[in-house]
């Protein structure tokens, strides 16, 4: 069972082609949503992102640069929202203002819904920092999340389209 899909937005004082690479490239989206992260931005390829400990495992399914992304989304060693078990559409739409980024996160586990409802409004609002050139600072979540012990271990390094980086923070 799953509850109907969360939905949030964020607008941005930036272009949608600057905001967009912040969810393909594993040093952009360290600076306002992880500790480490290993991006393969193709459809099929790796989403791997260790978010306070917490390692989300998906998949890019599909990318139309710079307006949409399609991820699926899951926690690695969790029975309640395995890999892949639930997607995120992220929407960047030009407005006067900027981008608007829209995330709708379908299929999530009532155990799961207000987590996430708490999650994603904090990481947009350091998103809507990073992305304008500014820094969003250290994680204030990052000291309240409890670290997951056992996650997935990491894709193999190397591949020529996949791309490993991990916060200094």
């Amino acid at each position: 069972m799953t509850v109907a899909p969360y939905r949030t937005w964020v607008v941005i004082a930036a272009p949608p082609e600057t905001v967009y690479p912040y969810f393909t490239r594993p040093e952009a989206i360290l600076t306002w949503m992880g500790d480490y992260a290993v991006l393969d931005a193709a459809p099929g390829g790796v989403f791997s992102l260790d978010i306070n400990g917490v390692p989300v495992r998906g998949r890019y399914l599909q990318l139309d640069p710079p307006h949409r992304l399609l991820i699926s989304w899951g926690h690695a060693g969790s029975a309640v929202l395995p890999p892949g078990s639930s997607t995120v559409e992220i929407t960047l739409t030009p407005i006067p203002e900027g981008t608007r980024v829209t995330i709708e996160h379908r299929d999530l586990p009532p155990e799961q819904a207000t987590q996430h409802a708490i999650g994603w409004p904090h990481f947009l609002t350091r998103l809507a920092t990073a992305a304008t050139g500014h820094d969003p600072g250290p994680d204030p979540f990052a000291h309240t999340t409890p670290a997951t012990t056992d996650p997935d271990p990491p894709p193999a390094p190397g591949h020529p389209s996949t791309t490993e980086c991990r916060s200094m923070a």
